[in-house]
């Protein structure tokens, strides 16, 4: 059988791509063994290894490019990306060194938040969910604790109500400790008052308590908000301001809630917070003249809007 020109040719390249692909594994696989063996590399030589055979494997079935590939990617490392860096000016402190952990990606991969988990009622995504929620930051995750006391999981209710008693019961002694001390202070001195109104909006926003426990806590909020302001109202910033109007708003006591939006907006006129605590108030009361009257001011003025209160602006104004 007399072989065609372009047969012969193609048999020729895919030897020599076969020989060049055989030759790079063999190379390859003698150079790893030939490197001395270090405490803890067994692994990273059993890749390389693995790196050399897939290699070949890509030169083989693809003749001429593969190889090609390989060689300008070689090249290029040697020449333009292989450099050495100039630590000369680098100062390494302990102070500014910040360990890296590892994610657990197995872990990760498998939690889904306790709503879903809820909803869908898969048991074990929610009990995972609860333990990741009960090792880390309970303070900032209590609203999904309290939804995982209606799950029909028994052992995650169970999570949760032991988790969520702990802190309640922890967030009463707090609050009555830092009660006690504001009660020891100094006329001048504002540092417990702050201290207890970010203590308590940070568990008061979220919602857990009763309705009853909620309003004695959210007045106990505001009467200790009426001691700063009268010892110190710089001392009351705007977050604090919208805080409290905020949680008085939740509890349906619009008359505080409205006497705080006003003396937000007297002490901080050219804040955002003091235009959409107004807005909700009137739109929770339905005053429509002053709501309307509110967002034509904050249109005419100079206060960069976030994207919420212009889609509000876009639907009412």
């Amino acid at each position: 059988m007399t072989l065609t020109r372009e047969e012969y040719i193609f048999l020729v390249v895919f030897a020599v791509n076969l020989l060049v692909a055989v030759l790079y594994l063999i190379w390859g696989i003698v150079w790893v063994s030939m490197r001395p063996e270090k405490e803890g590399q067994t692994e990273e030589l059993r890749d390389n290894r693995r790196a050399y055979l897939l290699r070949s494997v890509v030169m083989v079935f693809c003749p001429v490019i593969g190889p090609l590939f390989f060689l300008i990617a070689h090249v290029l490392y040697l020449t333009i990306f292989r450099f050495q860096v100039d630590l000369e000016d680098v100062i390494f402190r302990k102070d500014r060194v910040k360990t890296q952990l590892k994610a657990d990606e197995d872990r990760e991969r498998n939690v889904i938040p306790v709503e879903e988990a809820i909803v869908v009622n898969d048991k074990r995504s929610l009990r995972l969910a609860m333990m990741n929620i009960i090792k880390g930051d309970m303070y900032g995750s209590l609203a999904s604790i309290a939804l995982a006391l209606g799950a029909e999981d028994s052992e995650t209710a169970h999570y949760a109500a032991s988790a969520l008693s702990d802190i309640l019961n922890e967030f009463r002694m707090n609050v009555h400790g830092i009660m006690q001390k504001i009660q020891e202070e100094e006329p001048d001195q504002t540092e417990h008052e702050e201290e207890l109104l970010d203590y308590m909006n940070d568990v008061l926003r979220q919602g857990v308590f009763t309705n009853l426990e909620q309003d004695r806590f959210v007045h106990m909020m505001e009467e200790t908000a009426q001691a700063l302001y009268e010892k110190d109202p710089d001392k009351l910033t705007q977050e604090r301001y919208e805080n409290i109007c905020l949680r008085l708003l939740e509890i349906n006591d619009f008359e505080n809630s409205g006497k705080w939006c006003l003396r937000l907006s007297q002490q901080y006129p050219d804040q955002l917070s003091a235009y959409t605590c107004r807005l909700k108030l009137y739109f929770t009361t339905r005053n429509r003249e002053a709501f309307f009257e509110t967002i034509d001011a904050l249109k005419k003025s100079d206060i960069i809007i976030d994207s919420e209160t212009l889609e509000m602006i876009r639907i009412f104004g």
